[in-house]
């Protein structure tokens, strides 16, 4: 139920976080960097991580970040 605002109309709770997330690469079968030829990505961020599990509970979550321009 959402919470009245006293004038019969309801407020929706909105959750936005900020942050950075951030990627790492994993070679596939244990091989170091340099020997593999395939890798794969995990993502990680505390942000992120607190949106994705209230939007996993049912809630209106959002993610905000900035990547900085490319050189």
């Amino acid at each position: 139920m959402e919470p009245d605002t006293g004038k019969g109309l309801t407020m929706t709770k909105r959750i936005v976080t900020f942050g950075e997330i951030m990627m790492r690469l994993n070679p596939a079968g244990y091989y170091r960097f340099q020997q593999a030829e395939l890798w794969e990505s995990s993502y990680a961020g505390g942000e992120a991580n607190v949106a994705v599990s209230l939007a996993n509970f049912g809630m209106e979550a959002s993610f905000v970040t900035k990547v900085p321009p490319t050189r």
